[in-house]
């Protein structure tokens, strides 16, 4: 009761009802101009006429998003689509519900307008009035039940607004909502932006957390050793890493505005000394091994090969310190693959969780790789295969 009680005070509840009487008025303005019994049902024949026309379904949606549904109006999906028809299906959809409309709104008006003229009619029962020619109820005798049953029929009338109101919004929401192509269309766009979210994510959480871990490991390295050349050295170290990581930073939020202006491009591995050097002047004794032509290596994997170089090393800088690391990285002719090994911590991180090693997993499975992550005869490996035939 409480909950019936809260509809009616809803205001979405009357612009419903706005909504099933607008076609009543402009019927009734049509019998004030055309009196004649042929013209009659001649608006009957609008829907099948304008339902075909693509831009009325988009009038028809805008219209019952407003008064229909006005919570959705700012809603990414919302229930009722405001777009023209693009489909033959769509036209025949709009076609239908316009029909619906005129039999919904005619049922509206009888309800507004017998239900108080019934209410009405009790009373004169009642009380003995006489009754009028449009009456609907024929009493010979008056009697005081019928006072008793007036007031029903006009508690009935808010009930049949609620439920009219209810009925035309789940009718437009099957017949004005995406069709089946407007929803695989906009699934694919939040497919895409959510993947783009995430590529900028890991953009981020690499390059950054790269930089970051740098610049901890030194700052300790040299307050632990308290030597003016090596605090020299490991400023430098910060400064350069620092930088590197602005440019990342920079290329990453201007494609997050969208702006014209041309993104720096992505670090290759070509550039993987720089990795290494970082890793070196970060007190980790690096034993590196580049084979191939990595300049030949598809941008893509090129790419994509350098993130989960840094990623590797940045995980052994964070949770083993300055460690020796052998780095092995071959470019092979169908394939690319890199391993990056180190002694095995103490608290060694689980090969399934970790949001470094999910994204090295995720980055792989995208070039149609793998990479494995975990112990392996006493020290933690890194492990990747990425192909280069299909890239190519």
């Amino acid at each position: 009761m409480s909950r019936f009680l809260r509809l009616l005070f809803r205001p979405v509840t009357y612009t419903r009802w706005l909504h099933l009487c607008i076609p009543v008025l402009l019927y009734a303005v049509w019998l004030f101009v055309f009196q004649s019994v042929p013209m009659v049902l001649v608006p009957a024949l609008f829907p099948l006429l304008l339902g075909l026309v693509p831009s009325v379904r988009m009038a028809e949606g805008i219209q019952a998003q407003l008064m229909l549904t006005p919570g959705e109006r700012r809603s990414p999906h919302p229930t009722i689509a405001a777009g023209p028809a693009t489909t033959c299906i769509d036209r025949w959809r709009t076609v239908l519900w316009l029909e619906i409309r005129l039999v919904l709104a005619a049922v509206t008006a009888l309800v507004t307008v017998r239900l108080p003229m019934l209410g009405v009619e009790l009373i004169d029962a009642a009380t003995g009035s006489p009754a009028s020619d449009e009456a609907v109820l024929s009493i010979a005798e008056p009697h005081w039940i019928y006072g008793v049953l007036a007031p029903l029929p006009l508690l009935a009338l808010p009930v049949a607004i609620v439920v009219l109101g209810r009925l035309v919004t789940a009718v437009a929401r099957r017949l004005l909502g995406p069709s089946a192509a407007e929803r695989l269309t906009a699934l694919e766009a939040r497919t895409e932006l959510l993947l783009e979210h995430n590529r900028i994510a890991r953009e981020l959480h690499d390059s950054i957390g790269h930089a970051l871990t740098v610049a901890v490991v030194q700052a300790g390295a040299a307050r632990a050793a308290n030597d003016q050349a090596f605090t020299a050295r490991a400023l430098a170290a910060i400064e350069e890493t620092g930088r590197a990581a602005m440019d990342d930073l920079e290329r990453v939020l201007l494609v997050l505005r969208a702006s014209g202006d041309r993104v720096a491009p992505r670090p290759t591995l070509v550039e993987a000394d720089r990795l290494l050097e970082s890793a070196r002047m970060s007190g980790a004794k690096v034993d590196a091994e580049l084979t191939g032509p990595l300049d030949s290596v598809p941008g893509p994997v090129s790419r994509e090969g350098y993130r989960i170089l840094q990623e590797a090393l940045t995980n052994v800088l964070r949770h083993c310190g300055p460690v020796p690391v052998r780095v092995c990285v071959a470019a092979l002719e169908r394939q690319l693959e890199m391993e990056v090994t180190n002694p095995l911590p103490p608290a060694a991180p689980s090969a399934q969780t970790g949001s470094g090693l999910r994204g090295i997993r995720e980055r792989a499975a995208l070039l149609g790789g793998e990479a494995k992550c975990g112990p392996h005869e006493g020290d933690w490996r890194v492990q990747v295969r990425l192909p280069l035939d299909g890239i190519r």
